[in-house]
């Protein structure tokens, strides 16, 4: 029974880091999906959305404000306004002008950007970390005696990336933007016949995505209480990592690769060491990739003709 309680324990807190991963992952998902390319700049998106956060909570606390919703709300907002920004950006700089030439140029493109925003962040907060209070400091236990616990932050995590997930589902399947989003990762050609602007279509997936890594780094920087310039990289190549996982261009398996991702990281780090996690899932995507490298719930590429 106590090792069954340890691995409940396990589950627990990976499906809460899983959950993050799984939003940053649409992300990538998303542009994959609607461009056929990756936006590697979009770690470090999600970077800044923890910085602008900070700085929402840090001005506030200045001011004397200390109420804990005030503070979460305004992070929230801030970091999602100013990531969309970023992502409208990214689209209109880095993407939009090299779209219909060699692929391997909007790659380089995206990799410089990741460069440039990840030192304006540098020059502009210097590379010492910055520590985040978490909000909602405490737990209780899943299981009476403390055999399995659950913190208030991973119940607000959880509820978060749900209603952010069903909110992305609901907005993908029942509203017109939604349809002419799939509409255009079907057939970007027909669907500009058809008369709907994909240049207005592809800038908003760069928008949504960017929205949901901000989301993701707020939990996150709430959860562990620690921010630097450097966390962009490692976040945005697990994000990476989960959406191959699931299957790279599939909304679903973006959502599904970042919950396997985060539960074999929990798991391996028990087996392995906490040093060995990120170990664990790169093997997992390298086992993934040759034995199925569409992903979960992938499927293989079709050739239009």
């Amino acid at each position: 029974m106590p090792e069954l309680n340890h691995y409940l324990q396990l589950l627990i807190d990976g499906l809460s880091v899983g959950s993050t991963y799984a939003l940053i992952a649409i992300g990538y998902t998303m542009v994959y999906g609607i461009i056929g390319m990756i936006n590697f700049a979009h770690g470090e998106v999600y970077m800044i959305g923890s910085y602008i956060a900070f700085i929402a909570i840090a001005g506030l606390a200045m001011l004397g404000i200390d109420s804990v919703t005030l503070l979460m709300v305004a992070a929230f907002v801030a970091s999602m306004i100013v990531t969309s920004a970023y992502g409208y950006s990214i689209e209109r700089v880095a993407y939009r002008p090299l779209r219909g030439g060699n692929r391997l140029i909007p790659l380089i493109s995206a990799i410089g950007m990741s460069i440039f925003l990840q030192n304006t962040v540098l020059l502009a907060q210097d590379s010492r970390g910055k520590s985040i209070p978490d909000p909602l400091p405490g737990k209780f236990d899943l299981i009476a005696g403390g055999a399995v616990t659950v913190s208030y932050m991973q119940v607000f995590i959880f509820v978060i990336t749900f209603l952010a997930m069903a909110g992305l589902t609901l907005f993908i399947s029942r509203s017109r933007l939604g349809r002419a989003c799939r509409a255009t990762a079907e057939d970007l050609k027909m669907t500009n016949l058809l008369g709907i602007n994909t240049n207005n279509i592809i800038a908003l997936t760069f928008v949504i995505g960017a929205a949901l890594a901000a989301v993701a780094a707020v939990l996150i920087s709430m959860r562990y209480g620690f921010i630097n310039p450097n966390l962009g990289f490692l976040a945005g190549i697990k994000a990476f990592t989960a959406a191959v996982l699931g299957g790279i261009g599939s909304i679903p398996g973006a959502m599904l690769g970042g919950l396997v991702l985060g539960v074999a990281e929990a798991f391996g780090a028990d087996v392995f060491g906490d040093q060995y996690k990120d170990v664990v899932a790169f093997t997992l995507l390298v086992l993934l990739l040759l034995f199925r490298p569409t992903g979960i719930l992938g499927r293989p590429e079709v050739e239009k003709v």
